[in-house]
């Protein structure tokens, strides 16, 4: 529910609560999932009891888990930068 405080500031923004509602609960879930927050933990924020809801409304969203797990593997394999002398 947006009361009449956060409406007002919406309306004065250029932003008519009645037709944006969606779109600014649609960039709330992408940022969250942008940021690397579980569906599990998305769902309870936008009050859905079933994250399997969730994952088939905002799967497009979610960065490609090959590249994630490409990503995830370079990282562990490169090697690492000494900038000085190693001491013990």
């Amino acid at each position: 529910m947006v009361t009449g405080c956060t409406a007002t500031r919406l309306n004065h923004l250029g932003c008519p609560v009645q037709h944006h509602l969606g779109r600014l609960r649609h960039f709330y879930a992408s940022a969250l999932l942008d940021a690397g927050e579980s569906i599990k933990a998305l769902a309870s924020y936008l009050g859905h009891s079933d994250p399997g809801f969730t994952l088939r409304v905002y799967t497009h969203l979610m960065p490609a888990s090959e590249e994630r797990t490409r990503n995830a593997i370079d990282r562990l394999f490169r090697p690492r930068v000494v900038d000085g002398p190693e001491t013990a």
